[in-house]
């Protein structure tokens, strides 16, 4: 007996984690690639799951922990074998209806005000979505009354419960509430609505709540023709605090901007303009340099020009152009020396020396000033670091309306006596 309560308590279930948190054969793992990529698949040995980064084998995955960081066998990329949760079974579940998203199922539960031990009435069980997060909240000891029409999505969502491990916390029927109601009376704490006619099973619902508690209600409508008409049903029955809500998702895009001062802006721009000064010499410099060496390009393609104008001259032609090349060639070589400075050779003994633009004073050709090469030596850079802020930008698009939420209380139609009216009553007995 003790062997069959082990397996029983190690049994893997979306409601609470694995005590061993091992991957075994036959648990539900979702393989996680990124926040936009996951799906979900359970673990039989000889069996491949394949994606874009390459293929996995099940049985590499078994006996491995949870949140284990797993390598394709192409080395391509790697996945994360993460536990099935309510919320990661949202956003990897099988769609048979519309679902609801975290953001509704949240807000859902914060005002029904669920927790352990409760008992709801879930209409409309659709793909499970939020079935799930509901028995996580009323486990171990609650129970969920869920209803759904179509036979095929009771069966398919009567399967889904058993292999998850919460069969014993979910009765599931295939019912219409709408026309027959939920024939439960003074059972449940919160019922929720996800019906095309809701304000149909407002009567019913008053019956299944615990008449000595208060009572939540939840309905869950596209359309405000819709909750008009709910409204109006549970006025007549005696709701109280009907509330409606819509439940966007705006997300915001984190920035870290600089806050410049007056006077570090100014030191940043007086910074900005030594480092333009800094560069001015190298610009000219290799402004000059492209301009020699495009000048001996063009002599060079006069010459080849030349050369075949002459190919079927005489012999005093071809020397008359050979000394003009000649010439045009010790033309360009002076002119590139003189545009190119050189700081080697003859030219350092004549005093060969660079005038530039803006200087507070020029060297003179010749002078012994000018035969000193100074050495190239970069001033540090002055690096200002303002204080960061911090500052959400929402994007352009934005998630659109879902459904609205209707929110109601009924008060308990049975007043029970309060501790002094109990305290006077045993009193008296004795």
């Amino acid at each position: 007996m003790s062997e069959v309560t082990s397996q029983s308590v190690e049994k893997q279930s979306f409601a609470r984690y694995k005590s061993n948190n091992t991957i075994e054969e036959g648990d539900h793992v979702v393989m996680y690639m990124s926040r936009e990529s996951m799906s979900i698949i359970r673990v039989k040995d000889g069996e491949y799951f394949n994606c874009k980064f390459g293929s996995y084998k099940h049985s590499d995955m078994i006996g491995l922990q949870f949140g284990t960081k797993l390598g394709s066998n192409t080395g391509r990329g790697f996945l994360y074998l993460l536990h099935p949760t309510p919320e990661l079974w949202t956003l990897v579940l099988p769609h048979r209806t519309q679902i609801l998203y975290i953001a509704d199922i949240s807000f859902v539960m914060n005002f029904l005000n669920l927790k352990p031990g409760m008992s709801m009435i879930e209409s409309g069980t659709g793909s499970g979505s939020f079935s799930h997060s509901i028995v996580r909240t009323l486990g171990p000891t609650g129970h969920l009354y869920s209803f759904e029409y179509h036979q095929e999505r009771v069966n398919a969502a009567k399967k889904e419960f058993e292999e998850h491990g919460m069969s014993d916390m979910v009765t599931l029927q295939c019912r219409d509430v709408c026309k027959d109601g939920f024939d439960m009376t003074n059972m449940v704490d919160a019922v929720f609505l996800d019906l095309p006619a809701p304000w149909e099973a407002v009567a019913s619902a008053k019956k299944a709540f615990k008449q000595d508690k208060i009572g939540k209600i939840c309905t869950f409508s596209p359309c405000i023709e819709q909750i008009s008409r709910t409204v109006t049903a549970l006025n007549e029955q005696g709701f109280v605090e009907i509330q409606m809500y819509e439940c966007l998702i705006r997300f915001n895009e984190i920035r870290v901007i600089p806050m410049w001062t007056i006077e570090e802006a100014m030191e940043r721009q007086r910074a900005i303009e030594k480092k333009r000064k800094r560069a001015l010499p190298r610009v000219m410099r290799d402004n000059k340099g492209k301009s020699a060496a495009s000048s001996e390009v063009q002599d060079d393609n006069n010459e080849d020009e030349d050369e075949d104008e002459t190919e079927d001259g005489d012999e005093n032609t071809k020397s008359n152009k050979s000394a003009k090349i000649d010439t045009s060639a010790e033309d360009s070589a002076v002119s590139s020396a003189a545009a190119t400075p050189t700081t080697t050779g003859s030219d350092m003994e004549e005093g060969a020396s660079i005038v530039i633009p803006g200087s507070s004073s020029a060297t003179t050709s010749g002078s012994p000033a000018s035969t000193q090469q100074r050495p190239a030596t970069a001033e540090p850079r002055e690096r200002i670091e303002p204080k960061n802020l911090t500052v959400t930008k929402l994007p352009v698009e934005q998630r659109g309306h879902t459904s609205y939420l209707l929110f109601a209380t009924l008060p308990p139609s049975v007043q029970l006596p309060n501790l002094t009216e109990k305290n006077a009553a045993a009193t008296a007995a004795k």
